[in-house]
């Protein structure tokens, strides 16, 4: 396996970009499930910097235009999946990352603090890429790994857990493949499943 995820929140195999945009889980809170998003910035424009700058809060909002959204958001996520298969790690995962939002799932709120936040480099509108399913696939094994808690029925997509204020990772992400690569589970959650 190329990645494993160490004692300390850390994969191993990843690039390390440590976010500020981050806190602790509450004492009781624990990883139970995976959350998959799909982000890219400018919208459509792939392997540039601005992802990384605005999880480290150093986003220039004034270009382009459509950054000025952006202005004073403080976000992060644990991982994030280029391309190219890349995977670059913000947030130890013994930490809680800000990725969900308002947001519900299996009946609970407040879904940073039992996640793992994922970002596939891409759009709603276009599919992914073969290298990013494959790191995906083994970074999610890493993280079952080390939390046996979380199965390939514990994963969502953002629009999942937040019903019409998100649409990621979008109808190009194949579910199917993804799960049953990871534990052989091959439906995909339906909302009422994911508390809705």
């Amino acid at each position: 396996m190329r990645f494993g995820v160490d004692e300390t929140g850390w994969l191993n195999g990843a690039r390390h970009v440590a976010s500020p945009n981050w806190d602790a889980r509450p004492p009781s809170a624990c990883v139970e499930v995976l959350i998959i998003h799909s982000i890219s910035l400018p919208s459509g424009v792939y392997g540039g910097p601005d992802v990384e700058r605005l999880f480290m809060n150093e986003l220039n909002v004034g270009s382009p235009p459509t950054y000025a959204d952006l202005n004073g958001l403080r976000v992060s996520a644990h991982f994030f999946i280029r391309r190219d298969g890349e995977v670059v790690q913000f947030v130890s995962v013994a930490d809680r990352a800000w990725h969900a939002g308002v947001s519900r799932c299996e009946g609970r709120e407040c879904v940073n603090d039992f996640s793992v936040g994922i970002e596939m480099e891409g759009t709603d509108h276009t599919p992914f890429e073969e290298a990013q399913y494959e790191t995906l696939i083994e970074v999610s094994r890493a993280l079952l790994m080390r939390y046996p808690v979380i199965t390939a029925n514990r994963f969502y997509g953002h629009a999942d857990i937040a019903p019409g204020r998100k649409s990621d990772p979008g109808p190009y992400f194949d579910w199917d493949r993804y799960r049953m690569a990871v534990r052989g589970a091959s439906s995909r959650p339906t909302a009422k499943e994911a508390g809705q």
